[in-house]
C-alpha cells in the first residue's frame, strides 16, 4: 500500500472513531449492528474499531456492542442541541393532545421541556420532576405547576430518589408524556440512566394515559435499563414513519402512532452529524 493510501486510511479510521465515540456518548450503549448501519461499514470493521478503542480506554466493550468508557450521560444542554427541529415538531403535536383543564405529568428530557413551553398560558396543571420544565413554567400565571421533590441531578436538571417516587404516588394525571433513550424492536422502552427508571415507572402508574415521545433516532436508540413494554403506553409521537415491522408491533399492542413532520433546517448541523442522525 502506498504511503498516501495508508495516510488516507488512517484519516478515515480516525474520523469514524470520533463519530463512533460521539454516538456512544450521546446515546449510551449501542450494538454492533446499529453502529455498522450508522457508520456505513461492515460489522467486522466495527468490531476492529471497538477493539482498538477499548485498548486505549476510550470505550467499554459489552456483549454484542459497546458503551462509553465512563457511565455518564451527556449533559442536558448538549442533548438539547440534537435534532431540534424534530423535537420541536413532536412537542407541538404533543401539546395538541392536551385538553384544557387536564392534569399533565411531564417526564424529564429535552422534548418534554419543549412541551412545557408550548403549554404556557394554558389552563392546565403540570406535575414534573424536571427542573427544565420548572424553568419553563415557573413564572406562568395561568398554569398550575407542581414540582416533585427529591435528590437533584444537576447534569440532567432532574429530581430522583425515594422522595420523588413517594410524591408521584400521591397524584393522578390525565396524561403522561414519557421520554426515552430508545425503543427496541419489540416496542420496549429503555433508558440509559438507571437512577431515573424507578421515577419513570412510578409515573406510568400515576397516569390514565401515556404518550411516548421519541424522535427517529430513538427507533431504535440507546439504553440498557428497561422501563416498560408497549402494553404500558397508549400512543407514540415521532417525526418519521416507522418501518412496517415496528408499525405491526405497535398495532398489535394497541399503540396509536402519531407522526409530526419536521421542516428541514438547512445548515443546522454538520454533514457528518446529518449522516449519523439519518441512519439511526
Amino acid at each position: 500500500m502506498r504511503k498516501s493510501d495508508c495516510y488516507g486510511h488512517r484519516v478515515r479510521a480516525n474520523l469514524r472513531h470520533e463519530r463512533l465515540l460521539d454516538l456512544l456518548e450521546t446515546s449510551g450503549p449501542v450494538d454492533v449492528a446499529t453502529l455498522a448501519r450508522v457508520l456505513d461499514v461492515s460489522d467486522a470493521t466495527i468490531r476492529r474499531d471497538l477493539s482498538a478503542l477499548e485498548r486505549t480506554g476510550r470505550l467499554r466493550r459489552l456483549r454484542g456492542g459497546a458503551a462509553p468508557a465512563l457511565e455518564r450521560e451527556a449533559p442536558f444542554e448538549r442533548v438539547a442541541t440534537q435534532n431540534p427541529m424534530e423535537k420541536r415538531a413532536i412537542a407541538e403535536h404533543a401539546a395538541t393532545l392536551v385538553p384544557d383543564g387536564a392534569v399533565v405529568l411531564l417526564d424529564i428530557g429535552t422534548t418534554t421541556s419543549l412541551v412545557a413551553r408550548l403549554l404556557r398560558g394554558r389552563t392546565v396543571t403540570v406535575i414534573t420532576s424536571s427542573l427544565a420544565v420548572y424553568d419553563e413554567l415557573r413564572d406562568d400565571p395561568v398554569v398550575d405547576l407542581m414540582l416533585l421533590g427529591g435528590l437533584v441531578r444537576t447534569n440532567y436538571h432532574s429530581m430522583v430518589g425515594f422522595m420523588t417516587e413517594q410524591a408521584i404516588a400521591q397524584v393522578q394525571a390525565d396524561v403522561l408524556f414519557l421520554g426515552t433513550s430508545g425503543v427496541r424492536e419489540d416496542g420496549s422502552v429503555f433508558d440509559t440512566t438507571a437512577v431515573e427508571v424507578p421515577v419513570k415507572k412510578a409515573m406510568l402508574r400515576a397516569a390514565d394515559r401515556v404518550v411516548l415521545l421519541a424522535d427517529h433516532t430513538k427507533l431504535p436508540g440507546g439504553g440498557y435499563v428497561r422501563v416498560c413494554g408497549p402494553d404500558q403506553y397508549d400512543a407514540l409521537v415521532t417525526d418519521r414513519d416507522v418501518d412496517p415491522d415496528a408499525a405491526r408491533v405497535f398495532a398489535e399492542a394497541g399503540v396509536e402512532l402519531h407522526v409530526a413532520r419536521a421542516l428541514a433546517a438547512a445548515g443546522s448541523s454538520s454533514e457528518d452529524r446529518a449522516i449519523v442522525q439519518e441512519a439511526l
